[in-house]
């Protein structure tokens, strides 16, 4: 039997407005942001970060808004999360590490021209061979990502049909999903009032589409890619629709690896640098150091403009967040992210001067107790 799509619970007028922005970084970020959520909602009384009234995510993120914004609660994405016999969301790697065979027939046939055209040089003018110039036209030959993402939007659309989830934007209303054009260079944003006819599956597999590992979404025009943290971790999208509080869940954090007696989990056995992961995780970590002190000069210039919303920052320790280096395939990995996210967030809430207990006491919700 076929379930009926959910519909997102209408807004309420009068009532406080409360955003949240849900920034990804790959299964990791989204499994670290599933427990800071299902703390929020077991620490107050009738919460259900479901029924906020702005559910933005990106990249990885975008995953984690589409099951809110669908109806399910945080709790319920970290119950399935946690125990690895729990199949309602049953992602396996071949959803996600199937390699692009038509960027892969792209790439041959590139390479081939380029190859032809250093040999005809080559016959041609023998002493003038620039052997370097020749190599650079390899470079365009490189593929745009080595996975395709149309795997995973199957595995979406057929999530979401079995979980009762809308495809349609105009179905869940709270929910909008953030990606790059890659040619325009600019942000693109999914939702009931923006591009609200693209299929929601859609829009979050290019949301998920991380550089280098996965080739470009094509979306109508459009070359899309993920969404990332933007300039600050996108918080201008629920202020635009009037919240007066955001949550900004990131796990994008560098990690401090020189702090006690933290050890680089490797291929090779524990090391002391990032610089023993490889290529990969060094990229990783710059772009983590980048990124994050980009947001938090947005956030600065955020709230210095906007007085009157709130935003609140949830992010992992710096000390902490070496979790994170381990393979996000090892379930035993993500389940120590998991309830990681989920204790330190539940113990920052039982905290009585907690900035994120005090703004949402503010607006109404209580504590439980303990």
């Amino acid at each position: 039997m076929v379930a009926v799509p959910r519909r997102c619970r209408p807004v309420t007028k009068g009532r406080p407005r409360i955003g949240i922005c849900l920034c990804g970084g790959g299964i990791t970020g989204a499994i670290y942001e599933v427990g800071c959520l299902a703390a929020i909602e077991e620490a107050f009384e009738d919460l259900r970060v479901s029924e906020f009234e702005v559910i933005v995510g990106a990249s990885s993120g975008s995953v984690v808004a589409m099951g809110l914004a669908g109806g399910f609660t945080a709790q319920r994405l970290y119950r399935a999360l946690l125990d690895p016999l729990d199949d309602f969301f049953p992602l396996q790697r071949q959803h996600l590490l199937r390699f692009d065979s038509a960027e892969l027939k792209r790439v041959g046939l590139s390479i081939f021209g380029a190859a032809r055209r250093a040999l005809a040089s080559a016959a041609s003018r023998p002493l003038d061979l620039n052997v370097w110039e020749e190599i650079d036209r390899l470079y365009d030959s490189l593929p745009a990502g080595l996975f395709a993402m149309e795997p995973f939007e199957r595995f979406l659309a057929d999530l979401m049909r079995r979980r009762g989830i809308s495809c349609d934007f105009h179905d869940l209303p709270n929910l909008m999903v953030v990606a790059n054009d890659l040619d325009a260079g600019e942000r693109v944003i999914f939702g009931r009032d923006f591009e609200a006819d693209v299929p929601v599956q859609r829009a979050v597999a290019a949301s998920a589409a991380a550089p280098m590992l996965f080739a470009p979404v094509r979306i109508g025009d459009r070359d899309c890619v993920s969404g990332g943290l933007g300039a600050m971790g996108h918080v201008d999208i629920p202020a635009d629709a009037g919240c007066e509080l955001i949550v900004v869940v990131n796990a994008m954090v560098p990690v401090a690896t020189n702090i006690g007696e933290r050890q680089v989990p490797t291929g090779h056995g524990p090391m002391k640098r990032v610089r023993d992961k490889g290529l990969l995780w060094v990229n990783n970590q710059a772009w983590r150091v980048a990124s994050q002190a980009r947001m938090q000069q947005g956030l600065a210039g955020f709230r210095a403009e906007h007085p009157d919303v709130e935003v609140l920052l949830v992010e992992p320790q710096r000390s902490d967040a070496n979790m994170f280096m381990f393979s996000p395939m090892n379930f035993a990995a993500r389940r120590v992210i998991l309830e990681d996210g989920y204790r330190s967030t539940l113990g920052e809430i039982r905290r009585e001067d907690s900035p994120i207990r005090r703004a949402l006491e503010r607006r109404g919700h209580r504590v439980k107790a303990e």
